[in-house]
Order: C-alpha cells, then structure tokens, then sequence
C-alpha cells in the first residue's frame, strides 16, 4: 500500500499492510497502551483475549509501520458471533433498543489504536477502511468508550451510528457505546 505520511525524520512514511498479529501482539498491545492508557496487569490479561481473538475462522489483522517496521497502530476483528463474550454482554443493550439484528451477519472491529504521535493522519481511518474493505459482511459494528472523543468522531465520518449507548461492561470503569455501520464505510468527500 502507499504511504500515508512523509517527509522529513519527524513525520516518517507509514504503511497499511496484513500484519501477523500474534508475532507482534507485544508491539500492539504496547501501542494499546499509549492509546489507551492501560496497566501492566490489563496488558497481561489483554495479551490471552488478542491472542484467544486471532483463533476464530475469518479473523484478520492490519498493521501500520513505519519504514524501520515499527507498528504505530493495528486494527483486528473477526466476524460476530452471538456466543461470544462481546456479543452476550452487548445483547441486552442492542435488542432494548430494537438493534440486536446488527450482531448477525455483521464484521466487528474488535480493537483500534493508533500511537498518540501519528494521530490525526488518517492512520486508524486507512486501518478501518481497508480492514473492513477485504470482509464479506454486509456490515460493521465495535463499541467505543460512550464519550465525544476523535475516535467516535472518526466512527461517525465513516457512517457509524449509535445502535446503543451507556452500554456497561463488566470490569470496564467507563460505559461504552455500540456502533453500526453498512460497508463499504463512507470515504472523504471531495
């Protein structure tokens, strides 16, 4: 794929390309972490779900890199299925709110994170573009901490929209909100 940034030592190339996940989930979740804000001990359990995530049929993994092949970001997901952990807790929240239909026939975006220093380059929206792009689902969905924030932001711009809100995992101190979009994702205009 081309570069989405260049020029000069302080703003190298980045590439969007497959990326074997599990060799890498260290790198990836250290970029989580930046991203994020998380802990050694949710690293740790972390590593086990991205690892467990990777098992299941239709799984797939981009990485952005600079040209010295350091990952700056990654987005994973799989396609849904209603007997996973994500889709049980979310369940309740969706058909409440007459969206549960989304959890069928549907590609999740499971995680995205961009290292804060190549933010606001189009890095997480290449990522989830071209991650959702290659799926044979009619649709996607994720969950995203239930704030104004540039990650709902950038959801919003590509044609999610709120399916649920104040949607309360368990061990997760802030609610989420679950996001829907049809694919293709909407691109730029002009």
């Amino acid at each position: 794929m081309a570069p989405l940034t260049g020029g000069g030592p302080r703003t190298p190339a980045v590439v969007v390309a497959p990326v074997d996940l599990a060799a890498r989930v260290d790198e990836a979740l250290a970029v989580q972490a930046l991203a994020f804000g998380l802990t050694d001990e949710e690293i740790g359990v972390r590593r086990h779900i991205v690892l467990r995530h990777l098992l299941n049929p239709g799984a797939r993994a981009l990485g952005a890199t600079t040209p010295d092949g350091r990952l700056v970001g990654f987005v994973y997901g799989m396609p849904n299925d209603r007997a996973h952990w994500w889709s049980t807790v979310v369940e309740p929240y969706l058909r409440r709110a007459g969206n549960d239909a989304w959890l069928d026939d549907a590609f999740v975006i499971t995680e995205l994170h961009v290292d804060p220093a190549h933010q606001a380059r189009g890095i997480g929206r290449e990522l989830i573009t071209t991650i959702t792009d290659a799926v044979d689902q009619p649709r996607s969905i994720l969950s995203a901490i239930d704030i104004e924030s540039p990650a709902r932001g950038l959801y919003r711009a590509l044609g999610y929209v709120d399916l649920a809100r104040q949607v309360h995992f368990p061990s997760a101190p802030r609610p989420y909100a679950v996001m829907g979009a049809p694919l293709p994702l909407r691109r730029h205009r002009g």
